[in-house]
């Protein structure tokens, strides 16, 4: 073998630019992620898989995620599959304390009131000349939920998966940096001042039982929410049961932390730039923040629209909480409270509507499935 052979079998060699913007863009992940402490355990993962994904394979070699029977591949068939979601889901479910939302039902429908931007931007979608699929798969970044977005992608719209999942885990990571002003254009000082009242006490049995009936309604409404939300609600049987501590804690730390490292590393290195960075693409990550932003001005206004019926008044930050993005968007919350009256922790009651949209986001994707899929 000679230089010129070992120059040509080399990744330098096939090295587009398009390949060293995407490499770019996994380094500033995975600068976000270090310095600004955005999303650490999803960025890091999926910035260095979109600078493995971004290394020109050799020809003949199997070593990109497409490559049929490279070990990629096999990891990246959990996400194609739709299989790493689910599990993602048990360790939500295993680690979620849905007492909030039972002492404050009221609260539960500013979690479905955010899921405004699924549909609009499914409709929005549409408009522009993607296929019912492929306007679905983009709907549900607006839920701010990466494994909804996953799962319903790899069913209705794979050939998106990519750039969707990417989307949907970057605004994720971006809540604090994209809901606070949305907070403060639509509500007031007055309004972002209010306290809300303590929740009552939840019993032992309700946890118990509203996993059960929860399970029941949603799979019953929406049977295509099942695969996600009955993972979500085992995991929580685990946890309320007290009687499977290890199952639970299994659920909420080791694997949850395996089946996420997976997901993200797999993720990243799906976003080969010949395949990836397209004017459609970009496209989608135009229609994901748009579905983020009317998502949590959904919340928010539905909120203060509840106020008007309502004799014991709800602060209308909590709208935004109606996201699915678990517990950054309740924190973000917390903290434009804290901003405005040192006194008023809203951490808590914004954790209700925050659980809520993981439901909703859950239960649109299922009935987008059902809808689209083409049985």
């Amino acid at each position: 073998m000679n230089l010129f052979t070992f120059y040509n079998n080399s990744g330098i060699a096939h090295l587009e630019w398009t390949n060293l913007v995407m490499i770019a863009v996994g380094v500033i992940f995975i600068y976000l992620a270090i310095t600004k402490d955005y999303e650490p355990l999803l960025l890091i993962p999926i910035g260095f898989g979109v600078i493995v994904g971004n290394i020109p394979p050799i020809e003949g070699m199997p070593l990109s995620v497409y490559a049929e029977n490279s070990v990629f591949s096999y990891l990246y068939l959990g996400v194609m599959k739709g299989i790493y979601p689910p599990l993602i889901f048990l360790g939500i479910g295993a680690m979620t304390d849905f007492s909030t939302m039972l002492s404050n039902p009221k609260l539960i429908l500013l979690g479905a009131a955010a899921q405004i931007g699924v549909f609009l931007t499914f409709i929005g979608s549409l408009y522009l000349g993607f296929s019912p699929q492929q306007a679905g798969a983009i709907g549900i970044i607006g839920g701010a939920d990466g494994p909804t977005a996953i799962f319903l992608s790899s069913m209705l719209a794979p050939e998106l998966l990519g750039p969707i999942a990417i989307a949907a885990y970057s605004y994720m990571a971006l809540v604090p940096v994209i809901q606070p002003p949305i907070m403060y254009l639509f509500t007031t000082k007055k309004e972002r001042q209010i306290h809300m009242k303590p929740p009552r006490r939840v019993s032992k049995k309700e946890k118990v039982i509203f996993p059960i009936v929860a399970f029941l309604i949603c799979a019953l409404i929406a049977p295509g929410s099942m695969t996600l939300l009955g993972m979500l609600f085992f995991g929580n049987l685990l946890k309320e049961s007290m009687v499977t501590e290890r199952l639970a804690n299994t659920a909420r730390n080791s694997l949850i932390d395996i089946v996420t490292i997976l997901l993200g590393f797999s993720v990243g290195a799906s976003t080969q730039a010949q395949t990836f960075l397209t004017a459609q693409s970009i496209l989608i990550f135009i229609l994901g923040a748009a579905s983020f932003v009317v998502a949590t001005t959904g919340g928010v206004l539905f909120a203060k629209l509840m106020n008007l019926f309502l004799k014991e008044k709800i602060n209308p930050l909590l709208g935004a909480a109606g996201v699915s993005a678990v517990p950054d968007s309740a924190r973000v919350v917390h903290a434009v409270g804290l901003k405005e009256d040192p006194t008023n922790f809203l951490l808590m009651h914004a954790m209700a509507p925050n659980v809520a949209g993981v439901i909703g986001s859950a239960i649109a994707a299922g009935v987008l499935w059902s809808a689209l899929g083409g049985f």
